[in-house]
């Protein structure tokens, strides 16, 4: 365990597919800190690199994982905090990355002075959004970016 109480990210190889090389699968587990947001924004950008995503692909990509990620930071937790979970799931045409918590999960916000606007940004952002409520106790959302083949 890191002294600031970061877990190490671990890559799990899945089975090649017919139609390409296998892909590695990302699982990120931090505790919903603000520092932390930056974390998952400094993988995504790396993650975006390794697979030569468009700089305005990556640039959405991140602004939507930042504002799922802020999410779970101020809404999921009292001040006892927890979890936030990030998966990264690249395909030959996709990537699917999912924020999740084991908190209060989403709700309509009762917050009129913040700005509100981070589950509409996302759904503008990413080519689809899936928000699952139901998922323990907590939240899950899941966006999936079109992806250009690989060359070759």
């Amino acid at each position: 365990m890191h002294p600031h109480g970061l877990t190490t990210p671990t890559a799990e190889r899945r089975t090649p597919s017919p139609s390409g090389p296998p892909a590695s699968d990302v699982h990120l587990s931090l505790p919903a800190r603000p520092e932390n947001v930056a974390v998952v924004r400094h993988v995504m950008g790396a993650f975006g690199d390794v697979l030569d995503l468009s700089e305005r692909t990556l640039a959405d990509i991140r602004l939507a994982v930042t504002e799922a990620c802020t999410n779970v930071v101020r809404h999921a937790y009292d001040e006892d905090g927890g979890h936030m979970d990030i998966e990264i799931r690249p395909s030959a045409d996709r990537l699917e990355i999912i924020v999740a918590d084991s908190g209060r999960g989403i709700a309509p916000s009762t917050d009129r002075h913040g700005p509100g606007l981070g589950l509409p940004m996302i759904g503008h952002l990413a080519d689809s959004v899936e928000i699952d409520r139901t998922v323990h106790a907590g939240s899950r959302v899941a966006m999936s970016f079109r992806r250009p083949a690989a060359a070759g």
